[in-house]
């Protein structure tokens, strides 16, 4: 029955998806997004509210003697109180009308009025000239049919699920620009298994639309760990990113006051300057050459080494460290020239993170994860405390995890890790670290590496150079058969090419033309 029902979700998501985009006509993803992201925001807090102010009409039980109008009943039950203007059925109502696009606009602003919490967030693009009114109100007619936010879709998480869906298809639209503000779901929830951030503060100082939180908020939920043990501290140089992140946030409950926006960014300026964190979760951009580098040569961050100015790895390497707890953990994404350059005093950097026994675990990951770029990309995983922190002491050691053929195709260009690739990964490194762990090293998969190997590679740390090549399982057949049969295999796939080979001449000659 889960099973079925999970595939109807997907048949919905999907023709949800198809309908939106073709309703996009000319205008372009990047712009298209917020429209579609907003609406559904604007449709599951109003779903929520109207469930609401349905009982307190009713005026039953103890919503007896309420006000429906009042806005404090619904922030008692942590519901958007949503004016009548705003509301999705008076919106439904004149979607066909020209001023549709103003009227959605107006309807953002009156709920940033009501609900502080969103001030400054919801997008109010709708009378923008180039969105088609039409189209608006077609899109409007579709998302209609849906319901998102009462209770019966929460429990599900029904948005919760469209929106990652949608946030997903929109990176891959977008291209390369989608990755600044999207991770992928298999990589989330991979660094997420290995942290398990069960308590204390989250951080993510290049945090997209939020889904390290999200993932974060739903380990806990599955491990049947309390919420309000963590707390969430964020950072985002890109307003309409941070927008998303709020909203995506919002929709799941999640108090995002300590998510925090600026033009200047996290290197120029460090909104949470003294927070030390107990997790750090990030997928910063890759190699970027455009972090103003040159302006923080002499940055106290930079314990380690200058990173170049060319280049933000080893800055960003070092932000985290940074801003860890003494018991803290970080676990991050980056691209694989992280772990072999020499550019720019790179090479010196890492090996002062290892001779400081700072780094914890890397994982290789597998090509075409990513929407966005194609560059061959890792996790690392960087620890203050490495004396055990009630595990295994794991001191002068770092695990070498080679995942590179785990996960299997989604489609023609996308690659996604299946729950038991993201198991395999995260228990694998559970059990290097707990005291009584059954580890053992994986010739083509797992290594668990001593620094004075890791010296005697320069202080690359490339899983593969660790973790050897995968033995071949002997199947028991002699060489000399496997020959033979390779030979007249060989053989056939070859008088197979003489003989099309003869029929393609054959049928040019019948219409003249001569070879």
């Amino acid at each position: 029955m889960e099973k079925k029902n999970h595939t109807k979700f997907q048949s919905l998501e999907k023709t949800l998806w198809q309908s939106a985009d073709k309703l996009r006509k000319n205008m372009d993803a990047a712009e298209y997004k917020h429209v579609v992201m907003g609406l559904i925001f604007l449709k599951y807090i109003s779903d929520a509210f109207e469930e609401l102010f349905t009982k307190l009409i009713d005026g039953t039980g103890e919503y007896q003697g309420a006000d429906p109008e009042d806005q404090d009943e619904y922030r008692a039950e942590n519901v958007f109180f949503v004016p009548k203007k705003a509301r999705w059925s008076h919106l439904q109502k004149t979607a066909k009308l020209p001023e549709i696009g103003k009227n959605v606009d107006d309807a953002m602003v009156a709920i940033e009025q009501d609900n502080p919490t969103l001030k400054g967030v919801l997008p109010k693009v709708f009378a923008r000239p180039n969105l088609d009114k039409q189209s608006l109100g077609g899109l409007i007619d579709l998302i209609s049919t849906i319901a998102l936010g009462d209770a019966k879709s929460r429990s599900r998480d029904l948005l919760g699920q469209v929106y990652e869906y949608f946030l997903g298809q929109f990176a891959l639209a977008e291209g390369r620009k989608g990755g600044q503000f999207y991770t992928p779901e298999s990589i989330v929830k991979l660094l997420v298994e290995i942290l398990q951030p069960f308590n204390g503060r989250v951080f993510d100082p290049c945090c997209g639309s939020g889904g390290m939180f999200v993932q974060s908020e739903k380990f806990v939920e599955n491990h049947q760990g309390r919420l309000d043990d963590i707390s969430i501290y964020g950072q985002e140089s890109n307003q309409t990113t941070w927008r998303l992140c709020k909203m995506n946030l919002a929709i799941r409950g999640i108090d995002a006051g300590n998510i925090r926006w600026n033009n200047e960014g996290s290197f120029l300026k460090d909104v949470h300057p003294d927070l030390k964190a107990d997790f750090i979760l990030a997928n910063p951009p890759f190699n970027d050459s455009d972090w103003s580098g040159e302006l923080l040569r002499d940055d106290a961050r930079w314990k380690y080494g200058k990173p170049p100015v060319g280049n933000a790895n080893f800055a960003w390497v070092q932000h985290f460290i940074y801003h860890l707890a003494p018991t803290g953990i970080a676990g991050f994404v980056l691209s694989n020239g992280s772990l072999s350059s020499n550019t720019g005093g790179e090479g010196g950097i890492r090996k002062r993170l290892v001779e400081e026994d700072l780094v914890d675990c890397i994982v290789m990951l597998p090509t075409q994860l990513f929407y966005n770029t194609g560059i061959p990309a890792c996790l690392w995983f960087v620890s203050r405390y490495r004396n055990g922190n009630k595990d295994r002491s794991r001191k002068g050691e770092i695990l070498f995890i080679d995942a590179s053929e785990l996960g299997y195709m989604k489609d023609r260009r996308t690659r996604m890790f299946a729950f038991e690739n993201i198991e395999k990964v995260a228990e694998t490194y559970h059990q290097w670290k707990k005291k009584e762990g059954d580890y053992e090293d994986v010739r083509g998969f797992c290594k668990s590496a001593l620094r004075r190997e890791v010296e005697k590679h320069n202080f690359v740390l490339t899983p593969g150079r660790y973790v050897g090549i995968p033995e071949e399982e002997d199947d028991g057949i002699p060489f000399e058969e496997k020959m033979v049969a390779l030979t007249s295999e060989l053989n056939e796939q070859m008088a197979e090419a003489q003989r099309l080979d003869a029929e393609i001449k054959k049928q040019l000659s019948k219409i003249g033309f001569e070879l």
